[in-house]
């Protein structure tokens, strides 16, 4: 029988460790930190350099300038998901180096980068459903040791709807909500870079809309942005720098407005 879903500041990261426990008891527990945080990194700027080999033969060169929205568009199987993964060091390139700033990043563990400011909000959302909305942003910032109410606030500002649910169990949101709470999640690890796996997937078109101006918004505060997503016409619109993904290589590069007005684009992509 689920525990009261009242919830004080003392007990919730009890209620937290007692989750994992029950849910993830073959895990171990420095395992589970990788895996709740995996990817959730802070950096103090300057382009983050990704050049590694995703396949035989197969290179990817390519910068996330500071303060930008870049996004990578390609069809399914191209690479982009696994580019996210080298990055937050869930996947090991198989060559090539990945910098964060002057600091070369390639090989470290997901709870390093972590530590260095890369967050990664993973395509599918994976909040967990029986702890409360409340609770779910806490585990975002499993790592911290300071003060998270300024934090849990900026959340709630962004996204209204979540303060509304706080005490409500994640598994019974909406798919909108529960993007908008991993989104907030991976927030709470006060990001500068933060990566996301198509936001929009499985989401109604008004929907989509909503978080889309979330991530101008949250970028407009100073996050930087590495956007993979399957709507293509709705990234680029919002993109400072557009790159083109195919099979393993980037085959193009221009600026948001520039990759949806090349002919190429719009026949692929675009439809």
């Amino acid at each position: 029988m689920r525990e009261e879903c009242f919830v004080t500041e003392e007990t919730a990261g009890d209620r937290i460790d007692k989750f994992l426990a029950e849910q993830y008891e073959d895990l171990s527990r420095s395992f589970l930190q990788k895996l709740l945080k995996s990817g959730e990194v802070m950096v103090n700027g300057r382009p983050v350099k990704a050049s590694y080999k995703a396949a035989e033969g197969d290179t990817i060169s390519f910068e996330v300038p500071e303060r930008e929205i870049v996004t990578l568009i390609g069809a399914n199987g191209a690479g982009k998901s696994t580019t996210l993964r080298a990055i937050a060091g869930l996947v090991k390139p198989a060559s090539g180096r990945i910098h964060l700033q002057a600091e070369d990043i390639t090989g470290l563990s997901p709870d390093r980068i972590v530590s260095k400011g890369i967050t990664l909000v993973p395509e599918g959302r994976h909040v967990f459903p029986d702890l409360t909305v409340l609770e779910n942003l806490k585990i975002g910032a499993y790592l911290r040791t300071d003060n998270l109410e300024d934090d849990i606030k900026w959340v709630y500002d962004l996204f209204p709807r979540l303060k509304e649910r706080s005490w409500q169990a994640a598994g019974t949101l909406s798919g909108g909500e529960q993007q908008m709470l991993a989104v907030g999640r991976a927030l709470m690890s006060r990001p500068k870079i933060m990566m996301m796996d198509e936001p929009s997937l499985g989401l109604a078109p008004l929907v989509v809309k909503g978080i889309f101006e979330i991530i101008k918004e949250i970028n407009r505060q100073g996050v930087t942005i590495l956007l993979i997503e399957q709507n293509a016409n709705m990234a680029l619109h919002i993109a400072d720098t557009a790159y083109v993904l195919e099979t393993g290589r980037l085959t193009m590069r221009g600026t948001g407005k520039e990759l949806l007005n090349n002919e190429a684009v719009k026949k692929a992509y675009l439809g």
